[in-house]
């Protein structure tokens, strides 16, 4: 009898994630659901119905590097292997002034949404290593937003990512520091540059270690989930208008339920497992639609800054990087 495959899925309490554990978790998957809030993650698993016995509940806090370390702790102590990782929670603070710094001294959105799962993602490399199954995965969410070359990341509001030549990271990235090219503090931009982290990140695990490996990685934007408790620290106003426009004007719109599913698709489908790739399903949703290969900004593609923000970013959350040593330079770099 194969052995029960099993995925960690990050913030698996709400949205994407949540539904996203409940399609593997029918598929046959043991879902281990790390969140910040383990009772509000219970509840969840409850309301949706999460099969009994196929899942846990692991704490972890994305902003706190002793969380994540923490976290593999209790992980590799279940004894269980490990086939898949999804990265997939994340914070958004669109009206903030000024910036909020985590308990290491970052800027909190990028601290959670791409320094915490950056240490994971090196961390659990061994775990996923040490699986006896052909297929493994590792799967970074992405978002529209951050991608210029897509209908919906053309709006320059507030500002489109840019990452600059990531001046802010170099020069430790604590206060008051809060941007990473070292610019002005803007929040809904510090989103959209931490996005854009994960896509870089995605890009060189894979030309690091997939051909060695064979553990698939990939990124993906599920479609417009207009009503994800993403948005809760936005206006009002902005959450009742904005699932309107992309149901009525966009046609964007897709339910929590079919992301999850889409999310689902990319961590088991055999159809899905070619590394490196960031998947799509358009702007425009129309039922039956199938997933693509979606192209990324030619900053997500530029091999040369993925490999500085993989050194800058190993230094901040702690990592002796002996590993980046162990690999070939990235295309245009000496």
């Amino acid at each position: 009898m194969e052995q029960q495959k099993t995925v960690i899925i990050t913030g698996a309490s709400s949205g994407v994630g949540l539904h996203g554990a409940k399609a593997l978790a029918d598929q046959g998957w043991y879902v281990v659901m790390a969140c910040r809030n383990v009772d509000k993650a219970r509840q969840a698993a409850q309301a949706v119905g999460m099969p009994a016995g196929s899942y846990s509940i692991m704490r972890l806090d994305l902003a706190s590097l002793a969380s994540v370390r923490q976290f593999v702790s209790d992980f590799r102590a279940t004894g269980r292997t490990l086939e898949a990782l999804v990265c997939n929670a994340a914070v958004y603070y669109p009206l903030l002034k000024d910036p909020l710094y985590s308990e290491d001294g970052y800027e909190m959105s990028v601290a959670t949404n791409h320094l915490g799962h950056f240490l994971l993602c090196n961390l659990m490399l061994d775990d996923l290593k040490a699986s006896p199954a052909s297929d493994k995965r590792l799967v970074i969410l992405g978002t529209v937003t951050a991608n210029p070359k897509e209908l919906g990341g053309k709006i320059p509001i507030p500002a489109p990512p840019d990452l600059g030549n990531l001046e802010g990271f170099e020069a430790g990235f604590k206060a008051p520091i809060a941007m990473i090219n070292g610019k002005k503090f803007k929040s809904g931009k510090a989103y959209k540059d931490s996005k854009l982290c994960n896509v870089l990140t995605m890009r060189e695990l894979h030309r690091r270690y997939h051909d060695q490996t064979g553990i698939t990685f990939s990124s993906l934007y599920p479609g417009c989930v207009a009503d994800t408790p993403l948005f809760r620290n936005h206006f009002k106003a902005f959450q009742s208008i904005f699932p309107w426009f992309q149901k009525n004007i966009t046609g964007g719109y897709v339910t929590q339920q079919l992301a999850g599913e889409r999310l689902a698709a990319v961590v088991a489908d055999p159809e899905l497992k070619e590394s490196g790739i960031y998947w799509s399903w358009g702007n425009r949703q129309k039922p039956g639609r199938r997933s693509f290969a979606q192209e990324v900004s030619d900053e997500a593609l530029d091999d040369a800054k993925a490999r500085k923000l993989w050194d800058l970013s190993a230094k901040l959350v702690g990592l002796d990087d002996e590993m980046a040593r162990s690999v070939p330079a990235a295309v245009g770099t000496v």
